[in-house]
């Protein structure tokens, strides 16, 4: 089946990682999958939540946002409206999950990671964007912290890396990195996260249409394992530079 990028059913979107992208940030990348452009922004703060305080441990959380135009149609600002959205919820509280799962919280102290994952861009794969965006910008956050005294220096609070993919079936064939056109034609969909060694940090998938099988979700968790092991090359590649 010939995809409308022309792309084969294994292959990623052209990725691209523009690092420290703000001036002001202790860490900041550009994440680009094809037309899916988000913004990560890293802030370290000295301290933790209250209820936090004293135990010696870290805290890493993650907000996340999509401007009003990321899309065909303009949609509110949900500051604006007082109120978040389930989706924005939903995306802002996985996102924390997946670096959480990479983090030492004991080896960070008690200061505080906040990754605001802003789309500026919207084509599909918005959360696996912002997922593999904010490890980028969490890297350089702390070595910025480590630098400026905050992390003692033979501490590595980054157990390893993180990324994240959309897989799917569409006219029964698995394929890998969904567009938007793709995304609301697929008969499932699926996100995974996966950690740099090859586990699994979390899977979130529905047949919007005919169930499948489980010989169709091995195809499907082999293929984005696949598909993350190459955004984690590509993700050391850019850290690298």
């Amino acid at each position: 089946m010939k995809r409308v990028d022309g792309r084969t059913q294994n292959e990623l979107r052209p990725i691209r990682f523009t690092r420290n992208w703000l001036s002001n940030a202790e860490g900041s990348v550009l994440v680009e999958f094809g037309d899916t452009r988000v913004l990560c922004v890293a802030t370290f703060t000295p301290g933790v939540p209250k209820w936090l305080t004293g135990k010696g441990k870290g805290w890493v959380t993650s907000e996340y946002a999509m401007l009003p135009r990321a899309t065909h149609t303009r949609s509110d600002r949900e500051s604006v409206k007082g109120k978040l959205g389930g989706r924005t919820q939903e995306i802002s509280r996985l996102v924390g999950r997946s670096l959480r799962a990479i983090v030492d919280l004991d080896q960070l102290g008690e200061n505080t990671l906040v990754i605001d994952c802003d789309v500026l861009q919207a084509d599909g794969g918005t959360r696996t964007a912002s997922i593999t965006g904010a490890y980028v910008a969490l890297m350089d956050a702390i070595t910025w912290a480590k630098a400026n005294g905050h992390i003692a220096a033979n501490r590595n609070p980054i157990i390893q890396g993180v990324s994240a993919v959309s897989v799917g079936i569409i006219e029964g064939i698995p394929m890998l990195d969904l567009r938007y056109t793709e995304d609301v034609t697929a008969e499932t969909d699926m996100n995974i996260v996966c950690t740099a060694d090859g586990n699994f940090v979390e899977v979130q998938g529905t047949a919007e249409g005919k169930p499948f099988d489980r010989a169709l979700l091995n195809s499907l968790l082999d293929l984005g394992a696949a598909g993350c092991a190459q955004l984690s090359k590509l993700q050391q590649e850019a850290l690298a530079i």
